[in-house]
């Protein structure tokens, strides 16, 4: 955690920096008409200093280039929590985890996911959840509350059916797929699917398997209105606030559901891939 804080102090700098250089500015001669000392800026430059909500307003008017000021303090506000291992995020178990996105999903009206290889966990039946829970426990080697946290999840997922809030999903084919011993489980998940997709506030996007996309599916996002994503990785998750990435994040969304499949078309997927796995049960 530490480390990450440190380089994105060092990168949150190294834009200071150039915007300084950029208005011609020596670090004395800025810090003269900002009322600083002279070491404050190398401190700030190099990583050494976080900079206050303050100092980024005083350090973009004088540099002149204050349209920057929304997008750094949301550096400056994220920079010690932007990134959260799993380790820390779980070490009480996986219901916490659980709660503390209700509280964020409580606030957002418009919520924006994709997901590439699994169901997002607002759609998941409570078996589907076992296995990923089941798995997470077992990777991380975190306490075992694994029956509270399925129920956290459940608790999460009334927020579908409260206030006027709009969801927007998209996954691809891969996430509908699966084999073994867990084919009655996704049977049963494809069928919440479409039981789900009568929801009027849900939009629900199939990528089909031979779909042309315009960018990369990297890993799977959750967007909260324009104020937050969050990205989850094998050692964190990120939680981005930034304007800039978030546009990205939003960019990213807007061609994954170009390259996407609703309504009929989707339902028709997600029933074949129900029809294929009941016919490899009954063989």
């Amino acid at each position: 955690m530490t480390g990450n804080a440190n380089q994105a102090r060092e990168a949150l700098g190294a834009r200071l920096r150039d915007l300084r250089k950029d208005a011609e500015l020596t670090g004395r001669e800025l810090a003269s008409l900002a009322g600083w000392q002279s070491s404050k800026i190398s401190k700030i430059e190099y990583g050494k200093q976080a900079p206050s909500e303050a100092d980024i307003r005083a350090w973009c008017l004088h540099t002149g280039f204050e349209h920057h000021v929304p997008d750094l303090i949301a550096a400056v506000r994220t920079i010690e929590t932007q990134y959260v291992e799993w380790r820390r995020q779980f070490r009480s178990g996986t219901k916490h985890r659980q709660a503390s996105q209700i509280a964020w999903e409580e606030e957002t009206y418009l919520f924006r996911v994709f997901q590439p290889i699994m169901i997002p966990g607002l759609l998941q039946t409570e078996e589907y959840a076992r296995i990923i829970f089941s798995k997470v426990i077992d990777f991380y080697n975190i306490p075992d509350d694994l029956d509270s946290g399925i129920q956290a999840r459940m608790e999460r997922q009334k927020v579908l059916y409260r206030g006027d809030r709009r969801f927007h999903m998209v996954v691809s084919h891969a996430a509908l797929q699966t084999h073994g011993a867990e084919r009655e489980m996704m049977i049963g998940q494809l069928e919440r699917l479409l039981t789900l997709m009568t929801l009027p506030r849900l939009r629900l996007g199939i990528i089909p398997a031979r779909a042309e996309l315009e960018v990369t599916p990297l890993h799977g996002y959750w967007i909260f209105d324009e104020r937050m994503v969050l990205v989850e990785t094998h050692s964190a998750e990120l939680k981005i606030t930034q304007p800039r990435e978030i546009e990205l994040y939003i960019k990213s969304f807007e061609a994954f559901a170009r390259s996407a499949v609703y309504g009929g078309e989707a339902r028709s997927l997600i029933a074949k891939e129900a029809s294929r796995l009941a016919n490899e049960s009954s063989e």
